[in-house]
């Protein structure tokens, strides 16, 4: 009798360690196809915003013009606010 329930805990132990590892094996795979070519699109998507100092546009700063310290979203803009300062509104 003691034999069997030996035999029935080894087993139940066996079921349950195989549970765990399938579950931790789903989510692995479920992790690595979101860290692909989704997750890539989105961290390059998400850019530091900065804002025209003229018009007020808010624009990626690797589309943006730079004057020292100030943002610009054309150099046109960046030549009106360097002559006349910001656009009157």
């Amino acid at each position: 009798m003691g034999f069997i329930i030996f035999r029935l805990i080894i087993f139940i132990g066996i079921v349950w360690l195989g549970i765990r590892l399938l579950k931790a094996y789903n989510q692995r795979k479920l992790q690595s196809q979101s860290d692909g070519p989704a997750s890539e699109k989105r961290t390059s998507d998400s850019q530091q915003m900065v804002q025209c100092r003229y018009c007020n546009l808010h624009l990626p700063q690797t589309d943006a013009v730079k004057h020292e310290n100030l943002w610009f979203c054309c150099h046109e803009h960046k030549q009106h606010f360097l002559d006349k300062g910001p656009e009157k509104k």
